[in-house]
C-alpha cells in the first residue's frame, strides 16, 4: 500500500506541474497531423500515389527497360511508406521525446527531497528504498503510458489508412522507454546526492551529446594514439551509448535484424549501476 501511495503521489505531482498534460498535447499533435497529412491514392487495390504534407512521395529506385532504354521511377511500396513514417515517428520519440521528458521530470526528485517534505515522508511507515522505488516506478509507469499513447495512436492511424498492421513498431517503443529510464538514472543519482535539477540536466544532456562521438568509434579509434585510445574505448564501454542505440530503434521499427545489441545492453548496465548507487546514497544520507 505504501508503494502505491508513493506512485500515486508521483503521478499527482506530474499532473499538477502540467508535465503529463504537455506531453499528451505534443503526442496528440503528432498523430493528428499525421492523420491529415498522409493521403493515399489506391486504385483497384494498388498504390497509385502518396502525398505527405501536400507533397508527392519521393520516387523509389530508378529502373531501366532493357529493350527500349526507357528510364522509369516507381513509388515506394505501401509497406515501405508505412515503415519509413513509423521510423520517423520513432526517431522523433527517441530524441525529442526523451529530451523533453527528461527536462519535464528533472525537478521531481529534488522537489521530493526538499527539506520538510522528505522529513514528513520518511516519518511515515515506509522504508527509504520504498520511497525512492515508488517515485521511480511512478515515473516509469507515466512514461510507458505516454509512449503507448503516442506509438499506439500513430500505429492505429497508419494501420487503418493503409491496412498494414505493423506490430513490430512497438519493439521500438520499448527501447525508447528503456533508454529514457537509463538517462533518468543520471538524473536520479545527481538528484539524490545534490538535489540540483539544473546540474542533473546538464550532466545528462552532456552524456547524450558525448554519445554522438561514440557513433564514429570505428573511424576514430585507428586515428587515436595509445594510451588515449584505451581511454576513449574505456569511456565507450562505460558510458551510455545513446547515439548508437538510435539504430537499434530504427531497425526494430523497420522489422530488420539488429546487427549489434551491445550499445543497448551496455547502456542498460550503466543505468542499473547508477540506480544502485542512488539507492545506496539515499539510504545513507542524513536528511
Amino acid at each position: 500500500m505504501q508503494l502505491a501511495a508513493i506512485v500515486l503521489l508521483t503521478f499527482r505531482e506530474l499532473w499538477a506541474k502540467k508535465i503529463v498534460i504537455g506531453l499528451l498535447i505534443i503526442s496528440t499533435l503528432i498523430w493528428v497531423m499525421l492523420t491529415f497529412a498522409l493521403n493515399l491514392d489506391i486504385v483497384e487495390g494498388s498504390l497509385a500515389g502518396v502525398r505527405l504534407f501536400g507533397q508527392d512521395a519521393t520516387p523509389g529506385e530508378t529502373q531501366v527497360n532493357e529493350d527500349t532504354g526507357e528510364v522509369t521511377r516507381e513509388l515506394f511500396s505501401l509497406e515501405r511508406i508505412v515503415i519509413e513514417i513509423e521510423r520517423f515517428v520513432a526517431a522523433v520519440a527517441y530524441w525529442a521525446g526523451i529530451l523533453l521528458a527528461l527536462f519535464a521530470t528533472a525537478t521531481l526528485l529534488p522537489s521530493l527531497l526538499a527539506k520538510g517534505r522528505v522529513d514528513l515522508l520518511l516519518s511515515k511507515p515506509i522504508s527509504r528504498a520504498g520511497l525512492l522505488g515508488g517515485h521511480l516506478f511512478g515515473v516509469l509507469l507515466t512514461m510507458v503510458a505516454l509512449a503507448l499513447y503516442l506509438f499506439g495512436m500513430v500505429w492505429l492511424v497508419m494501420s487503418l489508412k493503409t491496412g498494414i498492421w505493423a506490430f513490430h513498431f512497438f519493439w521500438g517503443m520499448l527501447v525508447v522507454v528503456a533508454m529514457f529510464f537509463v538517462m533518468y538514472s543520471v538524473v536520479t543519482l545527481i538528484g539524490v546526492t545534490t538535489r540540483s535539477a539544473p546540474l542533473a540536466l546538464i550532466v545528462t544532456y552532456g552524456l547524450i551529446i558525448a554519445s554522438l562521438i561514440f557513433t564514429g568509434k570505428d573511424q576514430l579509434v585507428p586515428q587515436i594514439n595509445p594510451p588515449w585510445r584505451q581511454v576513449f574505448l574505456g569511456f565507450y564501454h562505460v558510458l551510455p551509448n545513446f547515439g548508437e542505440v538510435t539504430m537499434v530503434v530504427l531497425k526494430l521499427t523497420g522489422n530488420e535484424a539488429v546487427t549489434s545489441w551491445y550499445p543497448f545492453f551496455s547502456s542498460i548496465l550503466f543505468g542499473a549501476v547508477l540506480f544502485a548507487a542512488a539507492f545506496f546514497f539515499f539510504n545513507r544520507r542524513d536528511f
